[in-house]
């Protein structure tokens, strides 16, 4: 593949399955703009409405989405041969170095707390009442802290072009 078609198929894939990832965390904003704990009675049946509603959602496709988006990046900053720069922050890289740290440690979030916990939530693993309800609490915080994250990552990916003098 000539290297600018493969470019640009980086940079579209680190577009679109960022849309899909930090879409998916504002649309939760939204649904659900305060926590409201599941009661006993939701998590106990699961053919519940909201156990339901929870198991319906998208949870495979937005934590896949997470890891094409994170892969094309590091891709694109090693093509370029940026990446050990953005990860020590030296100079001119630091900005974009920021933003991949951030996106790190968003896909770290997302993979090692988030979903173990979520899949308990699901019923994917088994899981005592108790323990459910309370992993529904940690997944809503953990995807609370990746949507916080997400305006700094998205403010040093955008300045690491579009600003780096106010940087230098």
């Amino acid at each position: 593949m000539e290297a600018h078609a493969f470019d640009l198929l980086l940079r579209w894939a680190h577009f679109l399955g960022g849309l899909i990832w930090i879409g998916h965390n504002y649309a939760n904003v939204v649904q659900r703009p305060s926590y409201r704990p599941l009661q006993r009675e939701e998590m106990a049946d699961a053919s519940s409405a909201t156990f339901m509603a929870l198991l319906n959602r998208e949870h495979g496709t937005f934590r896949y989405a997470s890891v094409v988006t994170w892969g094309a990046g590091i891709v694109m900053l090693l093509q370029r041969g940026w990446l050990m720069d953005a990860i020590m922050l030296k100079g001119y890289f630091a900005v974009i170095g920021l933003g991949m740290w951030i996106g790190t440690l968003m896909l770290a979030n997302l993979w090692l707390v988030l979903w173990p916990h979520q899949k308990k939530v699901l019923g994917f693993v088994p899981a005592s009442l108790d323990d459910r309800i309370r992993c529904a609490r940690v997944t809503y915080l953990s995807s609370r802290i990746n949507t916080m994250l997400s305006i700094p990552l998205l403010f040093f990916m955008a300045a690491s072009t579009h600003g780096t003098a106010v940087f230098s």
